[in-house]
């Protein structure tokens, strides 16, 4: 990719404890830092909602913290694909470790998905790309990016069984080519603007809040949450590689000029058609096929930056045929595509067990699907990977607390393990890190992962005395 890359995953939790999931999280964020065993926690209050000892950075790179009562873990930066994937698994696998290792695992399963069905409540996978402060962010090719971030669903939703009341109530949804039984996006009710700037009670496509974490004069971050937390290593990495290609085009004005006429009504209507037709309405008034508009973007960054290097190769060539088997053979993206993949499985599971839709069986196999345990995990288990994006288990678990050479996450996780040894307080963030005694150290460039930049500053670590 030509740009850091970030992925942060609210993890769902269930229990069979009457007291409910809050102790269980509290115990498995413990234990991760227990002993400093895979990072420092924080000892300073972060925010008003983020007490001393709420979570902590991770010697990978990455943070785990809970956020509204839910465990949430970011990767570190990342500046390849294949780096994502493997950061992205290697959460799953801290937590899977932590159950195992507090006897909690046949109690306590954590979750990716979006939606808590018994109450409703939305919890969500955010991307993070860092943009240049050069991209040309007109109003044109801001609605462009709105066009892509909306339509992209089709081969990133990772579907769900029901609906959210509210869609229907608001009168959102066309009656006719509906589903409400199953729809593509896990999101797509909760989405209430195309663009706005706060995120808990008014969520929109685009994130407008300017906080780069890194030098606001070359840099600003797109910080995206309306997207389905990924099950399947295609789906995520189709999901954040043509993201970040279609950024490519931005940041050289070379956006597809597609303008849908309402996004958000866009944004919902689609997730509740898998059945397809998927026509949307342009600012025109023109009819467009959602499928070959997404070819507009994908031919666009094919003629700018095939042969680039394999794994731009490798992306544009699975994002050309993914969308032509959206069209052809929709069947041929099982194991690829998280909703395809879904809606098969339990459309032979209605089948087989003879029951309905809105069987409460169905949504705990809903769940089911997103366990993050290797050994009852649904989905994981019918992957069906490129032979290159596929990882073995000793990679993943060396990523765990090895933090990635080639971003600042290196750094950070260098000096992490310097203030681990010494009896020194200290304040870690994505770009700076304080220590007692020390002039900061800012971390501005998240590319720069040179060791020896930051020496100097570690042997006055190393000198202080208290």
């Amino acid at each position: 990719m030509n740009r850091i890359v970030g992925l942060e995953t609210e993890y769902g939790c269930l229990t069979n404890d009457p007291a409910g999931p809050p102790g269980a999280i509290s115990r498995v964020r413990n234990w991760i830092f227990e002993k400093t065993r895979f990072g420092l926690p924080d000892i300073h209050q972060r925010d008003w909602d983020e007490p001393a000892g709420n979570g902590g950075f991770l010697f990978n790179g990455g943070r785990a913290y809970v956020d509204m009562g839910h465990l949430e873990y970011c990767t570190p930066e990342c500046l390849s694909l294949i780096d994502l994937l493997r950061y992205d698994r290697a959460g799953d696998a801290i937590l899977t470790q932590a159950l195992k290792a507090l006897s909690l695992d046949d109690q306590v399963s954590f979750i990716r998905n979006n939606v808590d069905h018994y109450s409703s409540a939305t919890f969500g996978c955010h991307e993070n790309y860092l943009v240049r402060r050069s991209a040309p962010l007109t109003e044109a090719n801001v609605l462009s990016l709105l066009t892509f971030l909306t339509l992209r669903q089709l081969y990133t939703g990772a579907g769900r069984v029901g609906s959210t009341p509210g869609a229907e109530l608001r009168g959102d949804l066309n009656p006719d080519a509906t589903d409400s039984h199953f729809q593509i996006s896990q999101r797509a009710d909760y989405i209430n603007n195309d663009l706005f700037e706060w995120v808990q009670f008014n969520r929109a496509i685009i994130n407008t809040r300017d906080e780069p974490l890194a030098d606001s004069r070359k840099y600003r971050r797109l910080h995206l949450l309306h997207g389905d937390t990924s099950v399947l290593p295609t789906t995520l990495l189709l999901k954040v590689g043509t993201t970040a290609l279609v950024l490519d085009l931005l940041e050289i004005d070379r956006l597809p000029k597609s303008i849908l006429a309402d996004a958000v009504l866009c944004f919902r209507t689609l997730s509740h058609q898998p059945d397809g037709r998927w026509m949307v309405t342009m600012a025109d008034g023109r009819s467009e096929n959602a499928v070959e508009l997404l070819f507009q973007f994908c031919e666009a960054a094919r003629a700018e930056f095939a042969g680039r290097d394999d794994e731009t190769n490798d992306l544009l060539d699975i994002w050309q045929g993914t969308l032509t088997a959206l069209i052809k053979q929709p069947e041929a993206l099982v194991g690829k595509v998280d909703w395809i993949t879904k809606r098969w499985l339990f459309e032979r599971f209605i089948e087989r067990e003879r029951i309905k839709w809105n069987d409460p069986w169905l949504r705990s196999q809903d769940l089911e699907f997103h366990n993050i345990d290797p050994m009852r995990g649904l989905g994981l288990a019918l992957a069906q990977t490129p032979r290159q994006w596929e990882l073995d288990t000793p990679t993943i678990l060396r990523a765990q607390t090895e933090a990635p050479s080639n971003t600042r996450a290196h750094i950070r996780s260098h000096v992490m393990h310097l203030l681990n040894k010494r009896p020194i307080r200290y304040y870690v963030d994505w770009e700076m890190i304080d220590a007692e005694g020390v002039t900061a150290l800012n971390l501005l460039n998240p590319f720069e992962a040179e060791l020896s930049t930051v020496e100097e500053w570690c042997g006055k670590v190393r000198a202080f005395e208290g």
